[in-house]
Order: structure tokens, then C-alpha cells, then sequence
């Protein structure tokens, strides 16, 4: 317990597990504290809320930064940089969700319960709504605690819920986020309330409201679907679920499968009306595509060789830059590292088939060397590097030492070996001398 009565020692101390804080002045506040702490007796195991798998994490490549949502949403300061990737202290995550929620790669995963845990909740209940012959329904989702006691509160001395209206309860209601609001309009809720404590995290929990009714804007159901409720008591909840809502809107329930991109996927195009279109997203939306300047891209490939998540990819064969826009985390690395400053970032949705294919983003011809005929480098890259320096350089400046930029390495060496400039190597290489040719010039 804590009585210092000035700022608490953490952040966010209302969320920590088996912390009271109570202000001395305050005699109704501490008698409660000491009430509650009297109960805790003996030990208990902190609970593991969050799953990490450090590899899928983007929040950094060579010391450039990219992706830090969790870092800027973690109230408890539970998430710290560790490298090329972010470590979250167990002892210290009080299990708010909202990382889970916001990651756009799937490292940070909510465990209690899972994401297709309540996938398959949402399914279960709709399905089971409709079987027994009920039309569209609506979504309350709540917490254990507050949104628990509110409905209790609204049946006992209220009119209750509404008949269309399904309860789920969450245990963290900020990792409910914008995959789970997507899967439950795909099975056919006409809508999603989230009912918000005095505990619940509002910002994190309205940036994924946010981000849902964006993609929703631009499919069937449209906007207005998703709402953050804040009653003052059980009649006030009551009136709000009895406002009129927008029209219905008809969808095939969809299976949600895989992880939580995935799901969001299939749920979007569950809702579509036309496949084949992209839905805009506004700015720091972990879905969109890498938009290359090719008047300015070099195909240095700087971009694809610290993308975290191998959406931008390269070619063997030919100096290419190719992309995958569904495996696009938008952290913005590439466009940090960008040399050329030729990367710019779309926040969108891409419903087509595309979206899980390459595409060629920019492509040039190789240079074949003028020796050997070796294809290297980039044929507007070894012109623009020629133009530069010969007959501007004092090094390519009354000789012909501008024909090595169009060789490869191989052929460049050679000539170099060669040339008449090179002052120990240029020709036949004198033998070594020893010792004997020393001792034969003495006498």
C-alpha cells in the first residue's frame, strides 16, 4: 500500500496488481485501502497478459527508428526500446491490451484470452442469435468490472437491454481494437457500442473506434456503427442503446481466420461491395502501400534490406524494386532510409488480390560492362555517375580513366593492375629480392 498522499511512484497506478494508493487526508479512502488490503493474504502469481515474439517487431532496423505505437499508448511504462526491437516487462504490464490492439505486425499479441478466442466468441454468440430466430443484432462490448455491474444495475432498476442487443464481456477493453470491431460487423452486428469504465483507456480504445469507422465509411455498413458509451448510471446506458441507429445492412457472416491482420482482411472484404477498390485510412494506419518516386529512386535497395517485414523485396535477375502492399506495416523505415528521398507512405486498405502479390515498383535496365559484357549496376546510375565526374574530376580529367566507371569489378582491377599510372604494378611485376640479391650488389 501506498500513503504518501503526493505523486504515486509509477505511471498509471490504478492499473497495477496489488498496488493501493489511498491520500492520507482522505480517512473514508485509506479505511477502504486497509479493508482491501486485509483480504490479501498469502501470494499470488502475476498474470502474463501479453505474448512477445520480438522477431515480428518493427520497431527498428540500423538504429532507425520505425514503428512505436506501443511505446507511445503503454500507460504503466511497461514497453521500453531494446534495439532493433522493444522488451515489455511482465512484472510491470498491468494487461490495459492496448498494444495488442495497435501492433501492426502481430509481435505483441493480447494471451487472456487470444484474439481468435474472441473471434470465435463474437461468432458464436451472432450465430446463436440468429438460430434461434432473432434479426440483426447489436454488440455491447464491456469489462469485468464496471460494464458487469452497469448491465446488472440496468436489469435490476431499469428497462435492461434491449432484446438485439448481445453483451461480450473483455477483460481489457482497449485490446478489443479495430480486428475485433471488423469480425463482429462481418457476422452481422448492426453495430458496435463499447461500454468504458472509470479505469478504461480512452484514447486507445477511440483511436481503434476511429480506425474502424474508417474502413467501415467505405464498405456497406458505413459510418457511425462504432460508438464509445459513457453513461453516468444504468438509465442513462439505457437511453443511449435505445437511439436510433443507421440502416440495417445485409452480409454473409464470414469465418475469421488467422491472425488479426488477416481477419481484419476478410472481414473488409466480407463487407465490400466491390473487391477490387482500396479503402483511404487516415495517417498512422498500419495498413497502405510505399508509393516510389521514380524519377528520384536509384534502386540503391537501401529500402528492402531493413524492411522489418519483407513487404518491400528486390530481384536477382535484374535491378528491380518490387512490393507486397498486404504485408505493409507502414512503419516508415524505408522512407527514413531512403538516400533519395523517394519513398512516401499511403495509409489504405487494398481489398484486391493484388494486395497479396508483388508488384514492380520500379525497374531498370542492367549495364552491361564494356569489357567482359557483365551485367551490373544500373544503367542510369553508371550514365549519371559518368556525366558527373568525366571531364569534371581532376582524376577522369586527359585520361581515360572514366572508361573504369562502365567496368565491372573484375575488369576494373585488371585494367587498373595495368595501367601505366599504377607506379608498382603497372606491366611486369619485378621479382622479389632476398637476401643473396642484397649481398650479390655489395660485393
Amino acid at each position: 500500500a501506498h500513503r504518501r498522499g503526493a505523486d504515486p511512484l509509477f505511471p498509471a497506478p490504478e492499473k497495477r496488481d496489488g498496488y493501493f494508493r489511498a491520500d492520507p487526508r482522505d480517512p473514508l479512502a485509506v479505511e477502504r485501502v486497509l479493508f482491501d488490503a486485509a483480504a490479501m493474504t498469502g501470494t499470488f502469481e502475476k498474470p502474463l497478459y501479453i505474448a512477445f515474439e520480438s522477431g515480428l517487431c518493427a520497431h527498428s532496423r540500423a538504429r532507425q527508428t520505425g514503428c512505436t505505437r506501443c511505446l507511445d499508448l503503454c500507460p504503466t511504462g511497461a514497453i521500453q526500446p531494446n534495439g532493433d526491437h522493444v522488451t515489455i516487462d511482465p512484472m510491470i504490464c498491468a494487461g490495459c491490451g492496448a498494444c495488442a490492439a495497435a501492433c501492426p505486425s502481430g509481435a505483441a499479441t493480447y494471451d487472456a484470452p487470444p484474439s481468435q478466442h474472441v473471434f470465435r466468441q463474437i461468432s458464436a454468440a451472432t450465430g446463436a442469435f440468429r438460430n434461434a430466430g432473432g434479426g440483426s443484432c447489436r454488440l455491447l462490448v464491456h469489462d469485468t468490472d464496471h460494464g458487469r455491474e452497469m448491465i446488472a444495475y440496468a436489469a435490476r432498476l431499469s428497462d435492461g437491454l434491449p432484446a438485439d442487443v448481445i453483451p461480450l464481456e473483455a477483460p481489457a477493453l482497449a485490446a478489443f481494437g479495430h480486428a475485433e470491431i471488423m469480425v463482429a460487423l462481418a457476422s452481422g452486428c448492426q453495430s458496435v457500442d463499447i461500454l468504458t469504465g472509470p479505469k478504461s483507456d480512452r484514447e486507445a480504445i477511440a483511436a481503434q473506434i476511429a480506425l474502424a469507422d474508417a474502413m467501415a465509411e467505405g464498405l456497406s455498413p458505413g459510418p457511425g456503427r462504432v460508438r464509445m458509451l459513457e453513461p453516468v448510471d444504468p438509465d442513462a446506458l439505457c437511453e443511449m442503446l435505445r437511439e436510433p441507429m443507421p440502416e440495417p445492412f445485409a452480409v454473409a457472416p464470414v469465418l475469421a481466420l488467422g491472425g488479426r491482420r488477416d481477419a481484419t482482411r476478410l472481414a473488409a472484404r466480407a463487407l465490400a461491395d466491390d473487391t477490387e477498390r482500396s479503402l483511404p485510412l487516415p495517417a498512422g494506419a498500419p495498413y497502405g502501400a510505399v508509393v516510389v518516386d521514380t524519377e528520384k529512386c536509384t534502386l540503391c535497395l537501401s529500402c528492402v534490406s531493413l524492411c522489418p517485414s519483407g513487404a518491400l523485396l528486390d530481384n536477382e535477375d535484374k535491378p528491380q524494386l518490387r512490393f507486397q502492399e498486404d504485408a505493409c506495416l507502414q512503419c516508415g523505415i524505408c522512407k527514413t532510409v531512403c538516400p533519395e528521398t523517394a519513398i512516401t507512405l499511403e495509409p489504405r486498405l487494398n481489398l484486391s488480390d493484388a494486395a497479396l502479390s508483388g508488384a514492380v515498383l520500379n525497374e531498370e535496365e542492367p549495364f552491361p560492362c564494356t569489357e567482359c559484357g557483365a551485367l551490373f549496376g544500373v544503367r542510369s546510375t553508371i550514365e549519371r555517375i559518368v556525366a558527373k565526374l568525366e571531364g569534371v574530376h581532376p582524376m577522369f580529367s586527359g585520361s581515360d580513366n572514366a572508361r573504369l566507371i562502365r567496368m565491372c569489378d573484375n575488369c576494373r582491377i585488371e585494367a587498373q593492375y595495368h595501367s601505366e599510372s599504377a607506379p608498382f604494378f603497372a606491366g611486369q611485376r619485378p621479382p622479389t629480392r632476398t637476401t643473396a640479391d642484397y649481398l650479390k650488389d655489395e660485393e
